[in-house]
């Protein structure tokens, strides 16, 4: 990979509003007619106040805020909208006349500014929007307000992966981290937006930021850049002042990626480390640094000598990373996929040293099999980089591609061999420690299965994957449903999406359609931009006419300009109709609406 300046307007505030759209609708509706606000609460650096600019964008509003610094002055945050003497009728009496009031940072606000903010709610005449900030202490004016129902609460949560994905790529689906980055700042970062951007820009500036080959994708390796911001987060860490702890921190800092036993540590300072959350003890007595963020900022600012002394190389990681490996085989063989911890090879990967390929591989079928199909891409991709052509990575490489309805790059990097996912009709197992496993499951014979073609597995599956076989077979739709029940209780996503959608067209009750569709789709979107046979003419029907029209259009090909020419519309109506369209579909942009919509020629054209 090579080091790149990534275009400085891209990574500028305010960063675009992204994956808070029902959440936006609802604060929304909270401000129409008979509405009197709503609070919104959640952690740091969530985006609360970003919501709420978004939701009175264009709007007439006054905005007010609290402050530690003048939580003991009376009337402080109104300061510049009532006067200095007024008491609480007084200051309600100046507000009349406002319409919307923004109150940012409720926590901190002193005593009468609260008492006021109470009594706005309980006259009803101006609609409030309340922020504060969980774990915080409030005035209990400001609690009261939800408690005594004057105002509906929304506790806003962490932003999740894949939105964190979608807003470090500026809203769109191309020229974004790779998955393995954005996994690492969701990890570190924890849903603080305002740390999020802190980081990328402190590894841009300091040209850790490299270009993936092939890809518009970026990717962050190496360490963590300690920017002011990131040093005044952990300062509570960096500041402790007993040679105990400071050393157990350091010790703990120094051994990531592996924990260390409790007998390694002086009690009373590890006791003390554990009251004030900065340590997690957990029931093998194994202690690991509670926040992410801790252990490279500890790192960066121990010295050049200490660190010298302390630190692990990668090569020391040998034992537990096989042991990791080992656990990926033991639960694919199991068929149970559900999501674990690979901490030493994320470690791996952070530090930007070497993957070796079998682990690279068995990380990447893991990542595949739960519809991750992004991740284990970038999972092989790391076995690649060191190891040259190893053929279980190019395969685990190009079997993520065909799930993804690349037939055409899957091909390419197969080297035109026969391989499994869905997208081809002659799948090869991968040959390796977990044969057997990978063969009973994503083999030939379930592939027939996801296929359509059950027959072809007669007596070949055991377990769920038989299961699946037989009521694919009998046309079961609530047996299909039932399947996909258990296929997504054991991790397998796409697989799971997929029974979904086979339940839809075997179902006789409408009913009980519409309930398999919408589930196929709502796992199908968690599953990486998966595009399948199986998926294919998935939720055509929740479309409007105008926009089913429109889809069938763009998916053969036309592009907005010619779609409008064709329908006697604007472009700007028609670029609307598809960006409502996507978001029904689940799609991501015009090149999955093939693999989404009932339209033959679209996927050949």
């Amino acid at each position: 990979m090579t080091t790149f300046e990534r275009d400085a307007k891209t990574l500028d505030t305010p960063w675009p509003f992204t994956g808070r759209e029902d959440e936006l609708e609802l604060v929304r509706g909270s401000l129409s007619a008979a509405r009197n606000g709503i609070v919104i609460t959640g952690p740091a650096g969530c985006g609360k106040t970003r919501l709420i600019t978004e939701a009175v964008r264009g709007s007439d509003r006054v905005r007010v805020a609290g402050t530690p610094e003048t939580r003991r002055i009376r009337f402080a945050a109104f300061a510049h909208l009532v006067p200095e003497s007024a008491s609480l009728h007084g200051a309600f009496q100046h507000l009349s006349g406002v319409r919307l009031l923004l109150v940012d940072d409720a926590h901190l606000l002193d005593d009468a500014s609260a008492a006021l903010v109470h009594q706005l709610a309980v006259h009803g005449r101006t609609r409030l929007l309340v922020v504060t900030t969980d774990g915080a202490p409030v005035p209990g004016a400001i609690s009261r307000l939800w408690t005594g129902e004057l105002l509906p609460r929304l506790t806003l949560e962490p932003l999740p992966r894949e939105e964190t994905g979608r807003l470090l790529a500026g809203g769109r689906d191309g020229d974004g981290p790779e998955p393995l980055t954005v996994n690492r700042l969701h990890r570190l970062c924890r849903g603080d937006l305002r740390l999020l951007r802190d980081l990328v820009v402190g590894a841009r500036e300091r040209g850790l930021l490299s270009r993936v080959p092939d890809s518009d994708a970026w990717a962050w390796r190496g360490p963590v850049p300690v920017t002011p911001a990131v040093r005044e987060r952990t300062a509570h860490v960096l500041g402790r002042t007993c040679p105990d702890e400071r050393e157990s921190l350091e010790r703990l800092a120094f051994a990531e990626p592996l924990p260390l036993d409790l007998a390694a540590f002086p009690l009373r300072a590890l006791e003390q480390l554990e009251a004030d959350s900065l340590v997690h003890v957990d029931d093998r007595g194994a202690v690991r640094l509670a926040h992410p963020l801790h252990g490279p900022v500890l790192r960066a600012a121990a010295g050049r000598l200490r660190a010298r002394r302390l630190s692990r190389t990668p090569d020391q990681c040998g034992p537990a990373l096989d042991a990791e490996r080992a656990e990926l085989i033991r639960r694919i063989e199991e068929a149970d996929v559900r999501d674990m911890p690979t901490p030493v090879g994320e470690w791996l990967v952070a530090e930007g040293a070497p993957v070796p390929a079998g682990y690279a591989a068995v990380r990447a079928r893991f990542a595949r099999l739960r519809g991750e199909l992004r991740e284990a891409a970038a999972w092989a991709r790391e076995g690649l980089r060191d190891s040259g052509d190893d053929p279980s990575c190019r395969l685990e490489l190009a079997l993520a591609a065909a799930q993804s309805g690349d037939a055409p790059a899957a091909h390419k990097i197969s080297g035109g061999r026969s391989h499994g996912g869905g997208a081809v009709t002659r799948p090869t197992a991968v040959r390796g420690a977990a044969d057997g496993a990978v063969e009973a499951i994503t083999g030939d014979a379930y592939d027939a299965v996801r296929l359509g073609a059950p027959e072809r597995a007669a007596g070949r599956l055991t377990g769920v994957f038989a299961a699946h076989a037989a009521a694919l077979h009998r046309g079961d739709g609530p047996a299909l449903d039932r399947v996909a029940e258990e296929l997504e209780e054991r991790g397998f996503l796409l697989f799971a999406a997929e029974a979904h959608a086979q339940a839809v067209r075997a179902h006789r009750d409408p009913r009980a359609a519409r309930t398999a569709r919408t589930r196929a789709v709502a796992l199908a979107r968690r599953c990486q931009g998966a595009r399948t046979p199986a998926l294919s003419g998935l939720v055509l029907g929740e479309l409007t006419a105008r926009q089913r029209q429109i889809v069938n259009l763009a998916a053969a090909g036309l592009s907005n300009r010619q779609i409008a020419e064709k329908l006697t519309l604007s472009v700007r109506t028609v670029g609307n109709h598809l960006y409502s369209a996507y978001a029904r579909l689940g799609a991501g942009d015009r090149g999955a609406l093939p693999w989404l919509v009932e339209l033959p020629d679209a996927r050949s054209a």
